[in-house]
């Protein structure tokens, strides 16, 4: 990440990718154009080129930035044994640009999505793994189903964002709201577990991991 940027970089590329991020988000990769950008950031299409070649290497770099800048966040996350929740939470509490960027990306299928995905998929794995290895065994198909899904879990609550704030109240993606989505998520996860051990959700549970008794044969008359 840019932790430390010279005054020029402040005023050149990282503004004009700064604004990149945000063009892309509110537009889309085909709606973006190099004009809207270079509006955004107060500075011709020609240094745009100059700094990127093209609308496509900004993109790349917005990627790359956008990216790399959750991805720290959710290893580190998951380091310092901070749990799923802590996955979502600094998903959302990286730079609202960043985050709102990804949002559209992850609904256009972008590479960057692409790999945002897998990675965290990966982290979900070992966590899976670290938390309970008997149901999740290194390599097994169940934990890789279970972090795929643990993924789509998490990554949804930016894709559905605008839903998201129609039924909060609140828009989702402003790091003050994070505390909000990180309660409720584990508030489902909470209930669930539950559920599934109480009297009604036991047998649901035991069908789905196969502990289910037999079910006894009729006899034939």
């Amino acid at each position: 990440m840019d932790t430390e940027r010279p005054a020029e970089d402040l005023t050149g590329r990282a503004r004009i990718r700064d604004a990149a991020l945000e063009v892309f988000a509110e537009r889309g990769t085909k709606g973006a154009t190099v004009q809207l950008i270079a509006a955004a950031a107060g500075v011709s299409t020609g240094l745009i080129r100059h700094h990127f070649g093209s609308k496509d290497g900004l993109r790349r770099a917005c990627d790359e930035y956008a990216v790399g800048t959750l991805l720290e966040q959710a290893r580190r996350a998951l380091e310092e044994d901070t749990g799923a929740p802590g996955f979502m939470d600094s998903m959302h509490r990286a730079s609202g640009a960043s985050t709102r960027y990804l949002a559209r990306a992850l609904v256009e299928d972008s590479p960057a999505a692409a790999e945002l995905f897998d990675t965290g998929a990966a982290l979900a794995e070992r966590f899976l793994t670290e938390q309970d290895p008997e149901r999740f065994p290194p390599g097994a198909e169940a934990t890789r189903d279970a972090a795929a899904v643990m993924g789509a879990m998490q990554l949804s609550t930016l894709t559905l964002h605008t839903h998201l704030r129609r039924r909060m109240g609140v828009d989702p993606l402003d790091p003050a709201h994070t505390p909000r989505l990180a309660a409720a998520m584990v508030g489902v996860y909470t209930t669930t577990v539950a559920f599934l051990s109480g009297e009604q959700g036991r047998p649901i549970s035991d069908a789905l991991t196969g502990d289910a008794p037999p079910t006894p044969r009729e006899e034939e008359p």
